[in-house]
């Protein structure tokens, strides 16, 4: 049984969203009752948050933004930036948790500390562009772990995988430009979701171009789509780019039974994904792993998809 690490934080939840938000701090209890009555909390590491460093934050966001932010959040602002993006007082501090967590998952992952990791963190992060904050999200969690492996660890090439039902503009934004950080995002066609960003041609620019890989999905698809699609598209480019280290957003939203979007995938797709996963960070990156929490709102799918997803990592082969 690997060394997984479980990143869990009650102060997560004092994030606060309003009575109608679907980004409810809800999602994160159901999350961590279901891998306790999974019986797997006792085989993990836990770890709590200590906040980012705000140097690590601008390695990804502008410091006017981040100054914008805090500066909304201490003025008992609502809303930021998008009428999606609900907020309270204690959101700016929430989101430099959520950040800090991942960043201490990562330290420990590096040290040898851990194999891989699951970080059930809010707000999530992977609509947050450089300058704006987007579709729930403030501060990009996934973007930012990425930049500080390779500015604190050398890491030279690492890839991001995000089967969130939602497109991750941000996160495509963030490394257009870049070949030393391939994005994959598997999502709803964007002409029926939000963002409505991610159509197949979206490939990068510049240095960056062929290190963005979008596999856009019909609405209605599902199980057989996904394992099809990812085995024509995620696969492959990943045997050619040979990541060091693979971090993924991981959203459950395309569950069948999430109303967020017109996806169809079963549980079980679920799991087949995350197992191509493991098996490509064991063929090139040692089996490491980082996992982090996107969307996924119906609470009441999301405690068996988060216990499968922890038992993946926890029964994973190393390389």
């Amino acid at each position: 049984m690997n060394k997984t690490g479980f990143l869990y934080d009650e102060r997560y939840q004092l994030h606060k969203t309003g009575r109608y938000h679907p980004e409810v701090p809800e999602r994160l209890a159901r999350i961590y009752q279901g891998i306790k009555d999974a019986g797997l909390l006792s085989n993990l590491i836990l770890i709590a948050a200590s906040p980012a460093e705000m140097k690590w934050i601008e390695l990804v966001h502008d410091r006017p933004y981040v100054q914008r932010f805090e500066a909304a959040c201490r003025n008992g602002e609502s809303m930021f930036d998008t009428p999606d993006n609900q907020m309270c007082p204690q959101t700016y501090e929430i989101a430099l948790l959520a950040v800090g967590g991942i960043l201490d998952v990562v330290d420990r992952l590096i040290a040898g500390k851990l194999d891989n990791a699951f970080c059930a963190v809010r707000p999530p992060g992977h609509h947050a562009e450089a300058n704006k904050a987007m579709g729930f999200c403030y501060f990009n969690n996934v973007a930012i772990a990425a930049r500080y492996l390779q500015n604190r660890y050398g890491i030279v090439r690492v890839g991001i995988v995000d089967f969130d039902v939602h497109h991750g503009n941000g996160t495509q934004h963030i490394f257009e430009g870049d070949s030393t950080v391939f994005y994959y995002s598997i999502h709803e066609h964007p002409s029926f979701a939000y963002p409505g960003t991610g159509r197949e041609f979206e490939n990068g620019k510049d240095f960056g171009y062929g290190y963005t890989k979008n596999t856009p999905v019909l609405p209605g698809q599902g199980d057989a789509e996904y394992k099809q699609l990812i085995q024509k598209d995620l696969i492959p480019a990943f045997d050619a780019f040979k990541p060091e280290i693979i971090l993924v957003s991981a959203g459950f939203d395309a569950h069948v039974d999430d109303e967020m979007s017109d996806i169809k995938l079963s549980t079980e797709a679920f799991s087949w994904i995350m197992q191509n996963v493991v098996a490509m960070a064991r063929q090139y990156s040692q089996g490491r792993v980082v996992s982090i929490l996107e969307g996924g709102y119906a609470l009441k799918r999301l405690p068996e998809l988060a216990a499968n997803h922890v038992e993946i990592l926890l029964n994973a082969q190393l390389g």
